[in-house]
């Protein structure tokens, strides 16, 4: 009996010990991935000056006279992220809805591997149906529009994260108690109205959290944009031109010829830090908009 208590006290320490590691892990991961950026950053910004940077319209690092102004990055990150969140958040919600308060069991069962399936669908596939499928059904619509866009792209965009948006968004419905919905009937009021005025306050915590995880997925989609919004760094907020994004010009330097170390190089990391202090900024907005709401429900 002592001996088997002793296994049992050594296993749970081993599940202990290793769930402690895993989970330091991911914290070392971070602050690693952190620390790559920071540095590399930093020998960026000892030639370029941060005030050149973050209010230069042009960004040409890689010509002969090379200018270092990342605005043009980041408004078409924001462009094609804008577009995609007025497509996804709208529509993701109202598919919350639905399949939370008013969608038979029978079209549950079908509707959720089909949302599932369109967020395992891979982004390169999304990118080519957004040049190759959408952008000539837009063009015939909008004689002007380039091949290239944001327009395109951020639907395709807004389309593919309405799975994220959807899922966690009803599951924060579903965990609202059947006994508040309950009394919303007891007061006379309507399916509708209980779902759009006591079940979406009731869970409004972790529909922002999905609009958050859909917003910094739309902020962090390369492929897409890679392939059709052009590849162009335009100072512009017109969704009909070419736009570069900031993980679209990542991607595009780390799989070119340049050599480690070089200013160029490094451009990569500048654009990095700025990714990552704009995905932070809205984490943060996202933690204190939740704190709000839930002070005032």
């Amino acid at each position: 009996m002592f001996r088997r208590r002793s296994i049992q006290k050594i296993k749970e320490r081993a599940i202990e010990n290793s769930l402690l590691l895993s989970a330091l892990s991911s914290i070392f991961i971070t602050i690693a991935i952190v620390f790559v950026l920071f540095y590399e950053a930093i020998a960026f910004f000892k030639v370029v000056t941060v005030w050149e940077f973050i209010t230069g319209k042009q960004w040409t690092p890689l010509f002969a006279q090379p200018k270092f102004g990342i605005l043009p990055l980041v408004s078409g990150t924001l462009l094609v992220t804008s577009i995609a969140v007025g497509v996804a958040l709208p529509i993701g919600l109202i598919v919350a809805v639905y399949l939370s308060e008013y969608a038979p069991f029978k079209i549950k069962e079908v509707a959720k591997p089909i949302l599932e399936i369109l967020a395992a669908v891979p982004t390169v596939v999304y990118g080519y149906f957004a040049l190759l499928f959408l952008t000539p059904i837009l063009q015939k619509f909008i004689p002007n529009l380039s091949g290239f866009n944001a327009l395109s792209p951020g639907i395709i965009m807004g389309i593919m994260i309405i799975p994220y948006v959807s899922s966690v968004s009803e599951d924060a419905m579903k965990a609202v108690p059947m006994q508040i919905r309950e009394g919303s009937y007891a007061m006379g009021a309507t399916k509708f109205q209980t779902a759009f005025r006591v079940v979406i306050p009731s869970a409004f915590s972790g529909i922002a959290a999905a609009f958050i995880i859909g917003i910094s997925r739309a902020i962090g989609e390369t492929m897409v944009v890679a392939i059709a919004a052009g590849m162009m760094p335009n100072w512009t907020w017109n969704p009909l031109e070419p736009i570069q994004t900031l993980t679209a010009y990542i991607v595009g330097v780390s799989l070119g010829d340049l050599p480690h170390g070089t200013l160029e190089y490094r451009t990569i990391f500048a654009a990095g830090i700025t990714l990552f202090f704009m995905t932070l900024f809205l984490n943060i907005l996202g933690f204190w908009f939740r704190k709000r709401i839930r002070e005032v429900y």
